[in-house]
């Protein structure tokens, strides 16, 4: 018998509301669009650089990171299944000029039909939005060929989280939309880990990030109370 699919409809009518919204850099999603360079950096330092890579965007939602990396040269595939933040990537796609190969479908999905296919595997903002992060998690690693490495960024779970991510950012700020993030489905380090090694990962690094909203910089470093990144590297076949 099929597994459900490992979404929420809660959360998939959350970002179809706000799919048009995806490329105003002073709309609902701005402090993605102040991440957007950080997390890309990142990802070409972690992965030793994009370029001619195979790669997949899972959780692409309106294109932001897939568009980066397509690019700084790499060869992207962006999944998602959120139907209007699909149409919103591939429209504008039109204006940008670059080649991205977007489909609606779950990270397991793909995984079922292109086991080891890609050299990195990117999985940003989406494992504290899935009713199952770990089931999620073992499907990336299935995406990533062996040694190939699975890109992860979320939110902790901790005090200083609930006050600066939730109360603060979405109550106070209103800079990401109320609703966005359930304290409970924040995720420790120390969980991801778990199930990365149960994937048969292994974590090669974690960092931290912070974002200040009056300059709208994103930073990397060493505190991960709040956002946080996580490098895995693949083991055997799967």
């Amino acid at each position: 018998m099929a597994r459900e699919p490992n979404t929420s409809q809660a959360e998939l009518g959350h970002f179809n509301r706000l799919a048009s919204r995806w490329w105003d850099p002073c709309g609902e999603f701005r402090t993605l669009h102040d991440l957007n360079p950080v997390r890309l950096a990142w990802l070409e330092e972690q992965a030793a650089g994009l370029a001619t890579k195979r790669v997949v965007d899972v959780g692409c939602g309106g294109g932001l990171l897939a568009e980066a990396m397509a690019r700084a040269g790499a060869s992207v595939t962006g999944i998602d299944m959120s139907p209007d933040s699909l149409a919103v990537a591939r429209l504008h796609l039109l204006e940008s000029q670059l080649h991205v190969d977007y489909h609606q479908m779950t990270g397991e999905e793909l995984a079922e039909v292109s086991p080891g296919a890609f050299d990195v595997v990117t999985c940003m903002e989406l494992l504290e939005h899935v009713p199952d992060p770990a089931r999620l998690v073992h499907a990336c690693a299935r995406l990533s060929r062996p040694g190939g490495s699975v890109m992860f960024s979320t939110i902790n779970r901790t005090p200083t989280a609930f006050a600066t991510a939730i109360v603060g950012a979405e109550y106070l700020t209103e800079l990401v939309p109320r609703g966005t993030h359930r304290y409970a489905q924040l995720i420790r380090p120390s969980e991801l880990d778990s199930w990365g090694r149960a994937a048969g990962l292994e974590l090669k690094s974690l960092t931290g990030g912070s974002y200040n909203p009056a300059s709208r910089v994103f930073s990397l470093g060493a505190a991960l109370a709040v956002n946080y990144f996580a490098h895995f590297r693949t083991g055997g076949a799967f």
